[in-house]
């Protein structure tokens, strides 16, 4: 891989706390995840009404995403020029689930929409008005080398010149968010090796 490529930032939301850079941003004792999620989007203080309508899973890959944007400066780029990657292991079986359930009574087409993990990458990109390349790929596990040689590629043929990329798993049993913003200029090399470690240091 190119290590003329660096992690610009990384967010990670797991076990009920919010990291930006390594750097506890706040932790709360939920045992319920919505309401976990609602606080972290109060704390944050977003204003995006839109956020109340999202599935779990979306909301926790547009969480992350705000955190991991909040000292990115997108001016600097054309909006075709920022992408978005994600992964998980588990699809959007949350929703899936919810989805089944509501089918036995009145099927839910707020449900159904979210019924395609892609959905919270759309989320992301209405939100912030990215127009390139974006992605969601499916892994057994945490896949660092697809994930650098992916979105390296993406940067080495021009087709991005900045991407959001990671990790983002909502099931009934956990949650784990893990996003990098990868850019052409910084100080820590964009390598298997340092993704790895942010991604072994998120509890969950």
């Amino acid at each position: 891989m190119n290590n003329q490529y660096y992690i610009s930032s990384y967010c990670t939301i797991s076990s009920n706390a919010v990291r930006y850079n390594g750097k506890l941003l706040f932790e709360a004792e939920y045992t319920d995840v919505p309401d976990f999620l609602l606080s972290t989007y109060q704390l944050i203080g977003a204003k995006y009404p839109k956020f109340y309508k999202m599935d779990n899973l979306a909301k926790l890959g547009w969480l992350a995403t705000e955190v991991l944007l909040r000292d990115f400066d997108k001016s600097k780029y054309q909006q075709a020029d920022i992408g978005v990657v994600l992964t998980n292991a588990n699809s959007s079986l949350d929703a899936d689930k919810r989805y089944y359930d509501s089918v036995q009574d009145i099927a839910s087409p707020a449900l159904f929409v979210y019924t395609l993990p892609n959905i919270v990458i759309g989320e992301i990109c209405i939100r912030h008005h990215f127009k390139g390349e974006n992605a969601f790929y499916i892994f057994d596990r945490f896949n660092s080398d697809f994930i650098s040689s992916y979105v390296s590629n993406l940067l080495e043929t021009e087709q991005l010149q900045a991407c959001i990329c990671g990790w983002t798993e909502m099931t009934a049993t956990g949650y784990k968010a893990v996003l990098f913003l990868i850019e052409k200029k910084g100080e820590t090399p964009f390598t298997t090796e340092n993704i790895n470690k942010i991604y072994s240091t998120a509890n969950g």
